[in-house]
């Protein structure tokens, strides 16, 4: 480590796009990102939330990350992932049109959200935008991303997929 790096505190970020704009989110928020997968659709779920998967026998929400934060998407391609991610204590799905890298980041890298950032992004999910080289990058706060109502929404769908399941394998 480099004299210059030394005593600085580091953040590590998955970076990732949505449209022409790159993201960065916590590491430790990240569970695991994969292919797009088949998404089962959900009934009166509001415009942004795609779905759910059974991800190795676990149920989660997917939601359309460009859709809650009103970007354009590049649409559904090969490089298309889904972020699986902790959300307080909730694991969400989130698509997004890649996933790039896992970067380090100085705190000294990391500055305040100006108030007329050059982004789409409602104020209140950014956590931040970290400079690399010649690159900016959007923090997010997934913690604001979602709101709590919107949390219950997605747990409650999630319960009702359960309780059907749990039914069908009942009755075999």
């Amino acid at each position: 480590m480099s004299d210059e790096r030394k005593g600085k505190e580091e953040i590590q970020l998955v970076i990732f796009k949505i449209g022409d704009e790159e993201f960065g989110v916590e590491i430790n928020q990240v569970r695991e990102i994969v292919k797009l997968v088949s998404i089962t659709r959900m009934p009166k779920a509001p415009v942004f939330i795609e779905g759910v998967v059974n991800l190795r026998g676990q149920i989660i929400t997917v939601i359309d990350l460009a859709k809650r934060l009103d970007l354009p998407s590049t649409g559904r391609t090969e490089a298309t992932r889904i972020m699986v991610v902790e959300v307080g204590d909730n694991t969400v799905g989130m698509i997004v049109d890649s996933v790039s890298e896992v970067l380090r980041l100085s705190t000294d890298e990391i500055e305040e959200t100006p108030p007329l950032i050059d982004s789409q992004v409602h104020a209140q999910y950014l956590r931040g935008v970290g400079k690399s080289y010649d690159r900016l990058l959007i923090l997010l706060d997934l913690n604001e991303v979602l709101s709590s109502d919107e949390i219950q929404h997605m747990s409650r769908h999630v319960d009702s997929v359960k309780d059907g399941i749990s039914k069908d394998e009942k009755s075999k």
